[in-house]
C-alpha cells in the first residue's frame, strides 16, 4: 500500500503539473496495455516498463495507454498505439485481423519463480457443498471476466465444452464482471455461485488482504511441475508483447532487444511483478482454442465446398468429375502445404535473426572447411568485421591467426576446427581474437558441433565474450590488493620499531665496544695476536648479525613484483620469527616449532607469505597477552596434506574466539581489539585466496585458538 501511495502521488503530481521535459519534445510511442484489473493498477504496474525503455531507447518516449477489453481493437484499427502487450487470445485476434507481430513473450513472476504459461481457475465459496465438481456447474450461476478475456473466461468454456456443457445454455445465469476482481468479490458475496479468473489472482488477492485462502476451493484442480498455481484448465502461452503494422521494425527490434536485455532486478520488472522477456512463443494452441469454441477470428461458417457439391449431386458428377475432383483436391493439398512450409520458414528465420541479434555476446556458425555460415549483429560490433567479411571465408585466419606472443597460430590447433573434428563441444576460458582494425582483444568461447537430421556433424557455432572489461577490473584489484597488504606491512613494521631498534642496538653496542677493546690492545703494544684477532672475529659476526635483520626488514616492506617463487614453508616461518624475536622475547612468550622437514615446496610470493605468517603469530601474542607468562606457548607446525598441498597451522594457548567473532572473522574491519583496525585477517585471507590456497580458523581446540592456511604444492618437487 505505500508503494502504491507513493505512486499514485507521484502520477498525479506529474499529471497537474508536468514539468517542461524534454520527453515532450520526443516521439511519442504508445504501448496499448489490457486494463484487465482496473486502469489504476495497469499504470501503476506497467508505467516503470514505459520509463525504462524511455531511458534504453532515448530518441523516443513510450506512455502507457490503459484499454479495456472493447477499446483494444478500435485503439488497432484505428492505428492510436504502435505496440500492443494483451492476452494471449486477443492477441490471436488481433493477428488475423490486422496483422499485428509479437516480438517477445512476457516472463511472469510466480512465486519468485519465472513463468511464460498460466490457466485459468474455476472456483466456488468453500461453504458451497453443492459444488464440488466442474459437473455440479450445471444450472448453477456463473461469472467470467469478459466474453474475449482468455484466461478469464474462454479458458473455462473450453474445459466446461470438454464434458458436455455449454455456459450459455447450460448454467442459470452468466454474467461478465469486467475485471478478474470484481469476478473474485462476487463469488465472495455470494452474488454468483461460481467464478473463473486466470492463475495468481487468488493468490495475489490472498497477500494484499482481499481475500482468504479458505474462502474457495478450486473445481477440476490440476497440478503441473511447470506451473505453481493449481489450475482448472490446460496451461496456455503468457502475454505476447506485439508491434502493429504501421510500427518500424528498426524501432521494434530495439524495443525487443531492451526488454530481452531487462534484468530481474530491474525497478520496471518488480513494479510490474514479472521476471523479464523472453522470445517469442508458439501460439498455436490458443488459435486451436479459439477455433473449437468458433471465436473470432474463426467465427465465420464453413464456406459450401466442392466436397458438398459433390455429396448432394454425386448422381450428376460421379462419374464425370470423379477424377477431376480427386486432381483437385491432390493439388489443393499440395499447395496449403506449400504454403504453411513456407510461412513456418520464413517465421522461423525472423525469430532465428531477432534471437541472436538479441544476443549480446557473439555468435557465428563455421561450416566444415573453417568457412564462416552466418554471423549475429554482435559480431560486427565487438570485432568490426562485417557479415560480407566473413561469411564465406576462413574464420581461423580472420579472427584466430595470431596469439597473445605474436607467434603464428596453427589451423590444425584451433578448438573450433577439433570441435567438427572429434564431435566434442569445447570451452575456451582465455584466448585471444583479432579485430578489422589490426588490434586485438581478450575473449572466452565456446565451440559446440552442429548436426544434420541423420546426426552427422555439418559444422559448429561459436559463442563468444570480449573479456577485456574483466580482465582490467582483475588487474586493478590485484594492484589494490597489492598496495593495501604493502600499506599493511609497514604499519606492523611501524609497531614493530621498538622492539626491532632494540635488537639492531645489541650487535651495534658488542661492536662498539670490541673495536674499542680492539683499539686500546693495539697500543699495549704487548698483546697476542690471538687475541687481536678474536676481537675483530666477535666485531664481524656482530655486524653480519645486524646486516641481516636490516636485510630481513628491507625484504619484508618492499613492494615484491608479481612474480611466484617455489619457497619452502619451514624457511619463511624461521624468517618471520627472527623478525619477531625481540616481540617474542620480551611478551614472555615460548615457541615451539614442530616443522616437517619432508615437506615439499610450493609456490608463491615469499613477502606475501611472509606477511599471512607474521600476521598470525601477532595475533596470536596479542591474544595471549591477559594470561600469565608461564602458560604463554605459541605453536607453529607444517605438515604435507597428501602431497597435494602444505599446511601451516600458528596456535596460541589464549582465551579463544567468541561465536560472534568467529562467525565473521575474515571480514574486513571485524576485530576483537580495541585499537585494531580489522584488517590483518581479511587481507591475509586475500592473499592466500590468491595462491589458490584456504586460511581458516580451526575451533576444535578446546584452549586457545588454531589459524591453519593451505597452499598447493608444486608440481615439479625435483630438488
Amino acid at each position: 500500500m505505500a508503494r502504491f501511495g507513493l505512486f499514485f502521488l507521484c502520477w498525479l503530481a506529474a499529471l497537474l503539473f508536468p514539468p517542461p521535459s524534454p520527453a515532450e519534445e520526443l516521439p511519442r510511442v504508445s504501448i496499448g496495455v489490457l486494463s484487465h484489473r482496473g486502469d489504476e493498477a495497469t499504470l501503476r504496474n506497467w508505467s516503470p516498463t514505459a520509463d525504462y525503455l524511455s531511458r534504453v531507447i532515448p530518441e523516443y518516449h513510450f506512455v502507457i495507454v490503459p484499454l479495456d477489453f472493447r477499446e483494444i481493437e478500435p485503439a488497432v484499427k484505428n492505428g492510436d498505439i504502435d505496440f500492443l502487450l494483451v492476452n494471449p487470445g486477443i492477441y490471436v485476434n488481433m493477428e488475423v485481423r490486422y496483422r499485428i507481430s509479437r516480438i517477445v513473450t512476457l516472463n511472469n513472476l510466480i512465486n519468485g519463480k519465472p513463468s511464460n504459461i498460466f490457466g485459468g481457475v474455476i472456483f466456488t465459496r468453500a461453504d458451497r457443498k453443492e459444488i464440488n465438481s466442474l459437473e455440479d456447474i450445471r444450472g448453477k450461476s456463473l461469472m467470467a471476466v469478459d466474453k474475449t478475456s482468455l484466461g478469464g473466461f474462454q479458458m473455462a468454456w473450453k474445459e466446461l465444452k470438454d464434458i458436455g456443457i455449454n455456459p450459455y445454455r447450460d448454467t442459470s445465469s452468466l454474467r461478465f464482471g469486467g475485471t478478474h476482481d470484481a469476478v473474485v468479490q462476487a463469488v465472495q458475496r455470494g452474488e454468483v455461485a461460481v467464478g473463473t479468473v486466470r492463475t495468481g489472482i487468488l493468490e495475489l488477492m490472498s497477500e494484499d488482504g482481499s481475500t482468504f485462502p479458505s474462502e474457495f476451493k478450486i473445481l477440476g484442480q490440476k497440478k503441473s511441475p511447470e506451473h505453481p498455481f493449481s489450475h482448472s484448465t490446460r496451461l496456455y502461452p503468457e502475454w505476447p508483447f506485439s508491434k502493429l503494422q504501421h510500427t518500424p521494425g528498426q524501432l521494434a527490434r530495439r524495443v525487443a532487444v531492451a526488454l530481452l536485455q531487462m534484468s530481474p532486478l530491474e525497478p520496471a520488472a518488480q513494479w510490474g511483478e514479472y521476471a523479464g522477456w523472453t522470445t517469442p512463443l508458439e501460439y498455436q494452441p490458443v488459435h486451436d482454442l479459439l477455433r473449437d469454441l468458433h471465436l473470432p477470428p474463426y467465427d465465420q461458417p464453413a464456406r459450401f465446398t466442392l466436397a458438398d457439391a459433390i455429396g448432394k449431386y454425386w448422381y450428376w458428377l460421379l462419374t464425370v468429375l470423379a477424377f477431376l475432383v480427386l486432381m483437385i483436391i491432390m493439388t489443393s493439398w499440395v499447395a496449403r502445404l506449400n504454403r504453411a512450409l513456407k510461412k513456418s520458414k520464413s517465421m522461423l528465420e525472423r525469430q532465428h535473426n531477432l534471437i541472436l541479434d538479441s544476443v549480446a555476446d557473439g555468435i557465428y556458425g563455421v561450416d566444415l572447411q573453417g568457412n564462416a555460415t552466418f554471423i549475429n549483429k554482435a559480431v560486427t560490433e565487438i570485432t568490426g568485421w562485417r557479415a560480407k567479411d566473413l561469411i564465406g571465408k576462413n574464420q581461423h585466419y580472420i579472427l584466430h591467426h595470431t596469439r597473445a606472443d605474436g607467434s603464428i597460430n596453427p589451423g590444425s590447433e584451433c578448438p573450433v576446427y577439433l570441435t567438427f573434428q572429434e564431435g566434442k563441444p569445447r570451452y575456451v576460458e582465455e584466448d585471444l581474437f583479432w579485430k578489422k582494425d589490426g588490434s586485438s582483444f581478450p575473449v572466452e568461447y565456446s565451440s559446440t558441433p552442429i548436426r544434420d537430421e541423420e546426426g552427422n556433424i555439418k559444422g559448429s557455432v561459436v559463442v563468444f565474450r570480449d573479456i577485456s572489461a574483466r580482465k582490467q577490473a582483475a588487474e586493478a584489484d590485484r594492484q589494490y590488493q597489492m598496495e593495501l597488504a604493502h600499506v599493511a606491512r609497514l604499519s606492523t613494521m611501524g609497531e614493530m620499531a621498538s622492539g626491532m631498534a632494540h635488537e639492531l642496538n645489541q650487535p651495534l653496542t658488542a661492536i662498539a665496544t670490541s673495536a674499542d677493546a680492539c683499539v686500546r690492545l693495539l697500543e699495549s703494544g704487548d698483546t697476542p695476536r690471538e687475541r687481536i684477532l678474536d676481537v675483530l672475529e666477535t666485531i664481524g659476526t656482530q655486524a653480519r648479525r645486524a646486516g641481516g635483520i636490516i636485510q630481513q626488514l628491507r625484504q619484508f616492506v618492499r613492494k615484491e613484483e608479481p612474480r611466484h617463487t617455489r619457497v619452502n614453508l619451514n624457511r619463511l616461518v624461521e624468517e618471520v620469527l627472527m623478525l619477531m624475536e625481540p616481540e617474542i622475547r620480551k611478551a614472555g612468550i615460548r615457541v615451539v616449532r614442530d616443522l616437517d622437514d619432508e615437506i615439499p615446496l610450493v609456490e608463491a610470493q615469499q613477502i606475501q607469505i611472509d606477511q599471512v605468517i607474521l600476521n598470525l603469530i601477532r595475533n596470536a601474542m596479542e591474544a595471549m597477552s591477559e594470561i600469565p607468562e608461564s602458560k604463554r606457548v605459541l605453536t607453529l607446525r607444517t605438515r604435507s596434506a597428501g602431497g597435494n598441498a602444505v599446511i601451516t597451522s600458528v596456535e596460541d594457548t589464549g582465551p579463544g574466539l567468541s561465536t560472534e567473532i568467529s562467525d565473521k572473522l575474515f571480514d574486513p574491519f571485524v576485530t576483537s581489539k580495541p585499537q585494531g583496525m580489522g584488517l590483518g585477517l581479511s587481507i591475509s585471507m586475500g592473499i592466500i585466496t590468491a595462491h589458490n590456497g584456504n586460511l581458516y580458523y580451526d575451533n576444535r581446540n578446546s584452549k586457545g585458538a588454531i589459524f591453519r592456511f593451505t597452499l598447493p604444492v608444486t608440481q615439479n618437487n625435483d630438488d
